[in-house]
């Protein structure tokens, strides 16, 4: 998206900080580029507050619940340009929702969202019934799961233009690979998919 000259990020739900994390990547294409982190968890509150202190202006986090939106938009758009394209991530989060909660979620944020920003899901899956063990134990943690078909999955990006290649395995998501190597069978996977905001 950064090459697509988005300069703003919302990653929603984000978790702990990884090593490139979100701003860092995008900094990578656009050293200006600006992004918004959101998560309710007091230990990954301190490690984001930590990374942000690190990084030049232009780093904020936002503690909220993902499902508290409007307070979220409030809070991400102090720091965001709110008339500018902006790539929302909600990166394996959604599945912690059934199908109508998640579509709501997605259509309230999105409908914040300026013509020309983007929308970034992935999704853990199972597949067939070994996937749907795999899933159940991945699920068993504090925060119960669903296992998404790739159809619902799919169905959370209806009022997008979707991004080649769609959704798909996310070994497989990267605009302009055509030659992949044929990726081994995966019982449990990351879906993920782009959508642009038109």
């Amino acid at each position: 998206m950064a090459n697509q000259g988005v300069g703003q990020f919302i990653d929603l739900g984000c978790g702990m900080p990884t090593a490139p994390n979100t701003h860092e990547t995008a900094r990578a294409v656009n050293a200006n580029a600006r992004v918004a982190y959101v998560d309710n968890d007091a230990v990954v509150l301190s490690h984001l507050h930590a990374a942000a202190a690190k990084a030049s202006p232009g780093v904020t986090v936002v503690a909220s619940d993902v499902g508290n939106p409007d307070a979220i938009l409030r809070a991400v758009f102090a720091g965001l340009d709110p008339a500018a394209p902006t790539c929302l991530i909600m990166g394996l989060l959604l599945h912690f929702y059934d199908p109508g909660t998640a579509l709501s979620l997605v259509a309230t944020y999105c409908a914040a969202l300026v013509p020309g920003s983007y929308l970034v899901i992935s999704m853990a899956h199972g597949n067939g019934a070994e996937g749907e063990r795999w899933f159940n134990a991945y699920s068993a943690g504090p925060a119960p799961a669903r296992n998404y078909s790739v159809a619902e999955i799919a169905a959370l990006f209806d009022d997008t233009e979707l991004v080649p290649p769609g959704v798909v395995d996310a070994r497989r998501w990267h605009p302009g690979w055509s030659d992949l190597p044929t990726l081994p069978f995966r019982t449990g996977q990351a879906i993920c998919a782009a959508g642009r905001i038109s």
